[in-house]
């Protein structure tokens, strides 16, 4: 059988939605300590009764946002093979990455040493929820950020870095990025002993790879707080995703159809070891449905929700977000 051929490469990360157990803690983390905007706060809109919330740089450009799903008093991942470990940002050069270790040092945040991985400098740290993340330095390469907030314009995150993944088999991942997405390996390193493989989409770059690594003794890794449940990777447009659902189908690999959320649309495919990956279009966009100086500001539902708003605002609970200082504040 012939193949449809390969659509036009995957961008880079569109962005990575993850677990919290707790919404107002998570916000005051997201916005106060790193520095981002909350560009959407909206409802889960496949279970409305959950918040999501969209953080991203100061325009909600995409391939910077970090998305969470509300999950009130959830327990903490299980943490283990076949699941998202590592969710990284973008900064340019040492000094920037020195000057968040201070930071994070005064304000109390979990955080390892600055110490070079697959050649570039890093800066392990976690959230609340004991989500894992990662500031490197990209070398001035990729997507700059729009700037948001108080925080020196030249420290601030530039935006989404690679994610990686841990799994028992790589084969079967292998096959899909390859074979299904058109990822091709770029490089190979050891991560705690453990071989490493960099997949690159298109031009490959800090933002455009995902990093797996198999570790074959771990056990599977059971959701929780702090987990992520899928990452994205960017497609340009609406007729670009349908080459993609043309390509997947030719393929063999099922998946969601298309999705339309209102500020991106949307196919979701399992992985043969069950990571979840999602491909995004880069627009309409936050702004769509809100002022660009209003973003994240009220709730937000896309219009198949609208006309349930009164019922499903009635049974949110209470959500007191801090609010952020901005820029020259």
């Amino acid at each position: 059988m012939t193949l449809p051929s390969l659509p036009l490469p995957l961008g880079g990360v569109h962005h990575v939605s993850a677990l919290t157990a707790d919404a107002a803690r998570n916000h005051d983390f997201y916005t106060r300590v790193l520095g981002l905007r909350l560009v959407k706060k909206t409802v889960n809109q496949d279970s409305p009764g959950m918040y999501h919330l969209f953080y991203a740089d100061g325009a909600g450009t995409p391939g910077s946002d970090l998305t969470f799903f509300d999950f009130p008093r959830a327990a903490r991942e299980h943490r283990g093979n076949d699941s998202v470990t590592r969710t990284t940002w973008r900064v340019t050069g040492t000094a920037a990455l020195e000057f968040w270790a201070g930071r994070f040092g005064a304000l109390g945040v979990p955080h390892g040493e600055v110490y070079t991985r697959d050649g570039r400098a890093h800066l392990d740290f976690e959230d609340p929820d004991g989500t894992r993340l990662s500031l490197f330095d990209d070398g001035g390469e990729g997507p700059r950020g729009v700037p948001h907030g108080d925080l020196p314009g030249e420290m601030q995150l530039q935006g989404l870095g690679y994610s990686g993944y841990h799994v028992g088999d790589l084969a079967p991942t292998r096959a899909f990025l390859e074979t299904g997405l058109g990822l091709r390996e770029m490089r190979r390193y050891a991560l705690d002993g453990l071989p490493t493989t960099v997949f690159a989409m298109g031009e490959g770059g800090p933002h455009a790879e995902l990093h797996v690594t198999e570790a074959p003794e771990l056990p599977r890794s059971r959701p929780g707080a702090g987990s992520v449940h899928h990452v994205a990777l960017r497609v340009r447009d609406d007729r670009e995703l349908r080459h993609w659902l043309l390509h997947l189908a030719g393929a063999g690999y099922g998946n969601s159809g298309e999705v339309d959320r209102h500020w991106f649309r949307s196919v979701y495919i399992r992985d043969p070891n069950g990571l979840v990956i999602e491909l995004a279009t880069d627009g309409p966009g936050f702004a769509t449905d809100e002022a660009p100086e209003a973003l994240g500001e009220r709730l937000s539902l896309p219009p198949f929700l609208e006309p349930r708003r009164a019922t499903i605002e009635a049974h949110l609970r209470p959500l007191h977000l801090t609010p952020t200082p901005q820029e020259g504040e």
